[in-house]
């Protein structure tokens, strides 16, 4: 089970605290790919936009989350980034990106 995230239906991208991209599993790499891109080793920051670089500058320094949804050619897809952390220290970003469907439904769960 050492290898789970290889083959995971989610694109996971994983980097470093600098912005360094140091993991994607495969469907990760198979979504850059089609741009023409190997991503291992470049900077998540020359990756994105302006308005993005800010975002994610602001998720290594505070260490928060950012979660929102997008749509390409009819497909939905939920983002999440989060930090990720090494023995209590800030050790850089991870991004989960899943197909959604358009239409979904939502549970609110109350305690017994």
């Amino acid at each position: 089970m050492e290898n789970w995230s290889k083959e995971c239906p989610i694109a996971i991208t994983v980097c470093d605290k600098e912005g360094k991209i140091l993991d994607m599993n495969d469907k990760s790499r198979a979504t850059f790919l089609k741009e023409g891109e190997e991503l291992i080793g470049a900077n998540l920051l020359d990756c994105h936009p302006m308005q993005a670089q800010k975002v994610i500058m602001d998720m290594m320094q505070n260490h928060n989350t950012n979660a929102y949804t997008i749509e390409k050619n009819g497909v939905k897809k939920l983002i999440y980034q989060m930090p990720w952390f090494e023995n209590g220290e800030f050790a850089g970003l991870v991004e989960l990106s899943m197909i959604i469907p358009t239409q979904m439904a939502h549970f609110v769960r109350t305690p017994k």
